[in-house]
């Protein structure tokens, strides 16, 4: 039985792709390093993570990247013996232009190393990859229009100004005409193309309405790739616009699927929101998570959800009968030697200059702030559940107060909660609540505590219970109890909606340890542990 989502937690813009009886799903990681995770299945139930294929500095350096820039909706694809991978490095967010380069890289192997990438386009972002029955390859990207209202061919959203289709090929890159095929519906902001052929029809799928409260998936067909297309009868193959109280919102930008054994699958992005600490709002602190829906084709060759309508179910039949696996709880004491997967962190490269793993322990460097786009020390993994404690142990020599480190719920540099250990003058070592409540564009601090916490020398145990839209910070000395520090917060901040909202908070919740020396000294601290423990994990 298929449980949505497939994939929890920060996991937007699924392509999905077979090879046989192997599925693999790629979802976009915006200013989360390395770039693109790709997740394996052989039932569409569980989901494994296997690769994040953009990982050196050849392929991807996002240093500078604002938040929710980054790496937008990667396209997998398999053809010629090897997978291909198509992504847009978006290096600008806010204002009328949009600098989004578009890359191609290629493996044999899905987890192996990925070739340095081949440099496509920029004229806007969302690129996709379509290989043809004759061999033939086909790019496609939206376009951008940067000059402003009514001057695009979608009235509903000038700078969404249709999908651009072009041959490429590894020899000659773009080559041919360059034509914009497609302008959208009535719903504009129209992205996301991805193409797929069957019974002479080439379908084009889009996102549409922007990739909050009023997403969808729209369908199109003609008989030549160029177009004409003409739109699916109900214009839209999945919605909830207008089902506020369904428990899964935001459906749209995904992907079709045809299985091993004949059946119809398509995938998509999806929120689930819950009410803010006052019982009130939509809040999505989980980020925008992958689901997938049984599709089945019409005596008119279009293709409809599975029972009908619009609205995708929670649970719906899988390629076998197992059963999700249940939660479970993760510890790591950093001995393999290696940072263990379910890590990431942001934008940089060089990970020398930022962590080290020893034998017991993380060490992370402190560097800029939790604000800065450039480099940061924060190495944290995604919030899974809406329900789960985060722990680790932290020891840190603090000499001034720019030097800080410690245990974070974290969704950009406007959103977020800290415990720290800090310098405090004319005190000494010092825990603090420090906290960023969405407060954009400025990015005011506020602190929980009136006055920092003195604390003993020695390891410092730290943790964060959150549940649901509130979250409660604790410390420790080794061998001591449990005691809370500073009041509950509010978790929804640290959600999609918080802050400046949707249309420019692309992620989701992290969880996870930092340092900061903004005296730029690289001050170390040491973590021995980190443990997350979701509700009623085994």
């Amino acid at each position: 039985m298929i449980r949505n989502p497939i994939l929890p937690g920060f996991n937007p813009d699924p392509s999905i792709c077979r090879v046989g009886e192997d599925y693999f799903i790629a979802t976009s990681t915006f200013e989360w390093y390395p770039g693109v995770q790709i997740h394996h299945s052989r039932d569409l139930v569980n989901w494994t993570l296997v690769s994040r294929p953009l990982n050196r500095k050849a392929q991807l350096d996002m240093r500078g990247n604002p938040d929710s820039c980054g790496i937008w909706a990667p396209c997998l694809s398999h053809a010629d013996g090897r997978f291909w991978l198509v992504y847009t490095d978006v290096k600008r967010y806010d204002g009328n232009f949009k600098d989004a380069p578009n890359y191609i890289t290629t493996c044999e192997t899905i987890d192996g190393d990925w070739s340095d990438p081949w440099y496509v386009n920029n004229s806007g972002f969302d690129p996709s990859l379509f290989h043809d029955d004759d061999g033939r390859k086909y790019f496609m990207n939206m376009q951008w229009n940067y000059r402003g209202p009514g001057t695009g061919g979608n009235p509903e959203n000038s700078s969404f100004d249709g999908i651009l289709l072009q041959e490429w090929s590894p020899e000659k890159g773009l080559f041919g005409p360059v034509k914009n095929i497609y302008l959208g519906t009535s719903r504009g902001l129209t992205e996301a193309p991805h193409i797929f052929k069957r019974n002479g029809w080439y379908y084009l799928t889009t996102a549409e309405g922007g990739t909050v409260y009023d997403h969808a998936v729209t369908m199109a067909r003609s008989r030549s790739i160029w177009g004409p297309y003409e739109d699916h009868p109900n214009k839209y193959l999945m919605c909830a616009a207008d089902a506020p109280d369904h428990p899964i919102q935001k459906t749209g930008h995904g992907q079709y699927v045809e299985t091993h054994d004949g059946q119809f699958y398509h995938t998509f992005l999806m929120g689930r929101p819950i009410p803010g600490p006052d019982g009130t709002g939509r809040f999505c602190p989980l980020g925008r998570e992958t689901g997938i829906e049984r599709v089945e084709w019409g005596e008119d060759d279009w293709l409809y959800l599975e029972g009908g309508g619009m609205l995708v179910r929670t649970e719906l039949p899988g390629l076998a009968d197992v059963e999700p696996n249940p939660p479970v709880a993760y510890h790591t004491d950093f001995t393999g030697g290696q940072l263990p997967p379910e890590f990431q962190w942001l934008r940089s490269p060089d990970t020398e200059k930022l962590y080290r793993i020893n034998n017991g322990s993380l060490s992370l460097f402190g560097r800029e702030s939790m604000g800065s786009w450039f480099e940061q020390s924060l190495v944290a993994r995604r919030q899974e559940h809406f329900v789960y404690t985060a722990e680790t142990e932290v020891e840190f020599e603090p000499t001034t107060y720019q030097q800080t480190a410690g245990l974070a719920t974290y969704y950009n540099r406007f959103k977020f909660h800290m415990l720290l250990v800090t310098d405090e003058p004319g005190q000494g070592r010092s825990l603090s609540v420090v906290s960023c409540l969405g407060d954009f564009p400025d990015g005011a601090l506020t602190y929980a505590l009136d006055k920092p916490l003195p604390c003993p020398d020695g390891p410092i145990g730290m943790k964060v219970e959150v549940d649901h839209a509130l979250q409660q910070f604790f410390w420790k000395q080794p061998g001591g109890e449990w005691q809370p520090i500073g009041p509950k917060l509010n978790a929804a901040i640290i959600s999609d909606e918080g802050g400046r909202g949707g249309h420019g908070s692309f992620t989701g919740a992290f969880v996870g340890m930092f340092a900061m020396d903004m005296t730029g000294q690289g001050k170390e601290a040491r973590f021995s542990h980190f443990s997350y423990v979701p509700e009623g994990a085994s």
